[in-house]
């Protein structure tokens, strides 16, 4: 795991991460989740299917990607634009390994506080721990992975990664993917409700992909994503350097 995961860096990234003013943005569309949960539970008390849609949809194609896009551009976007990547490129660190590294960092990061905040309004609408509750966190945590591993390369791809990953959330995921049914094999949101919903089986959270299809899916474009950003982490090229 040494060659894959650098513990060093991962500690650097963190303290980075947690320590620019952007900071303070990771919390924000969890805490818009929670509020509106909160709102809908005080004036609907006997949920019906709102639960699904808000938490489903909502969730999963707002709140987990927009996080995921706020921390995925800090831990190696922000380094890129200030330049401050060319100091750890310059250490005898693999490309690979800063990209696995930034990756789960990220991913953690959004785990924390997305898949979290889908957890705590799950309980706050249902009550309890319910299967759709637990389908809800195990989906969020399955968006959060491959969320992260999109927006790292776009991070690694272009200096305006937030201004792209903005559109493609807004446009792709919020707007194309739920109501054009062929976007949605290629819709990350589709992803995490089609493993939802294998193990809630709630028609109510409108997956569009089977389970099959959207774990096969998701491990492609997690995978060329992440290979995408090492070559083109591998393209910022400092003499002497180990690639």
């Amino acid at each position: 795991m040494s060659g894959i995961f650098n513990g060093t860096v991962a500690s650097i990234t963190l303290r980075a991460t947690l320590g620019r003013r952007r900071a303070l943005l990771f919390g924000l569309p969890a805490a818009i989740l929670i509020l509106v949960t909160l709102a809908l539970k005080a004036s609907h008390p006997s949920t019906a299917d709102w639960p699904s849609l808000i938490l489903g949809d909502f969730g999963f194609t707002v709140v987990i990607p927009l996080t995921a896009l706020v921390v995925g551009g800090s831990v190696l976007g922000a380094e890129i634009d200030d330049g401050s990547i060319i100091h750890l490129l310059a250490t005898p660190v693999r490309r690979s390994s800063v990209i696995m590294t930034k990756f789960a960092v990220a991913t953690g990061l959004t785990m924390v506080f997305a898949a979290g905040s889908e957890l705590v309004a799950g309980l706050i609408a249902t009550g309890s721990a319910t299967k759709l509750v637990m389908a809800l966190f195990a989906g969020a945590l399955v968006g959060s992975l491959i969320y992260n591993a999109l927006f790292i390369m776009l991070s690694a791809a272009t200096t305006r990664a937030i201004a792209v990953g903005l559109l493609y959330v807004l446009v792709w995921e919020g707007l194309l993917g739920n109501f054009v049914s062929g976007v949605r094999i290629l819709s990350i949101g589709h992803y995490a409700l089609g493993v939802a919903n294998a193990i809630a089986h709630d028609s109510s959270l409108h997956a569009g992909l089977s389970l099959t299809t959207a774990v096969v899916m998701g491990a492609i474009v997690t995978v060329a994503a992440l290979l995408m950003a090492m070559q083109r982490l591998a393209s910022f090229s400092l003499r002497g350097d180990a690639v």
